[in-house]
């Protein structure tokens, strides 16, 4: 194997160990908050594919128990946020993903909880996926439905939930220390390779040499 062959192949396994470290899980929001204290609306799309660039912008929704219509109550772009609705004034925080426009974690934390927050909320994912000739626009939406109570009361979705994000952690530091291994692996053996085919190179000039030596030592006889 040449030498640019073990660069390649070493260049794209730390690609690939880059993009398993930005290794991205959907798991569910919780959906019971307890009056008077914070709570976070979760919002997780992950790309399908990770080594596309995009962009994207978030929106949440609310719904009131009973009501039949959803409003807009925030929006989060490019580092900008807008609260959209007077009632979540100061109220509303981003967590979700920070220093990138790439956003897979649309998550919100909501401040001061009240019985009145009880209902559906709506986000949007508006993502655009950019590739070398083309722009592609995508729209994915989730729902939680939030229960408020007076007292916290872990529900057994909870924690399931928690378990769940758990197991997808684990798994995929796992997967990715499989991945490490066989590129390491692969490299060594790479690297053995690019070394025998060097010594054998080396013997071969060795011994073309020699029989030049005997052919000009027979003609000067």
């Amino acid at each position: 194997m040449a030498a640019s062959q073990l660069l390649l192949l070493s260049l794209l396994c730390t690609l690939f160990v880059h993009q398993s470290h930005a290794a991205c899980a959907e798991v569910a929001s919780d959906t019971e908050a307890v009056a008077g204290k914070g709570f976070k609306l979760g919002c997780v799309s992950c790309k399908l594919r990770s080594e596309v660039e995009s962009t994207a912008v978030i929106e949440w929704y609310f719904k009131p128990k009973g009501e039949a219509d959803f409003f807009p109550i925030y929006t989060y772009g490019s580092g900008i946020a807008t609260i959209e609705h007077e009632d979540f004034i100061d109220r509303v925080d981003w967590n979700g993903s920070k220093s990138s426009n790439d956003i897979q974690d649309g998550s919100i934390y909501v401040l001061n909880i009240t019985f009145n927050d009880t209902g559906t909320f709506r986000c949007y994912f508006n993502r655009i996926l950019i590739y070398p000739n083309h722009e592609y626009s995508t729209l994915v939406s989730k729902l939680v439905h939030l229960t408020v109570v007076a007292k916290a009361t872990r529900g057994t979705a909870s924690i399931v939930s928690e378990v769940m994000m758990y197991v997808t952690i684990i798994g995929l530091q796992v997967w990715l220390l499989i991945e490490m291994i066989y590129c390491y692996k692969k490299i060594s053996a790479a690297g053995e390779e690019a070394l025998r085919e060097a010594a054998n190179a080396e013997y071969l000039a060795i011994a073309s040499e020699g029989k030049d030596n005997c052919a000009g030592v027979q003609v000067g006889e």
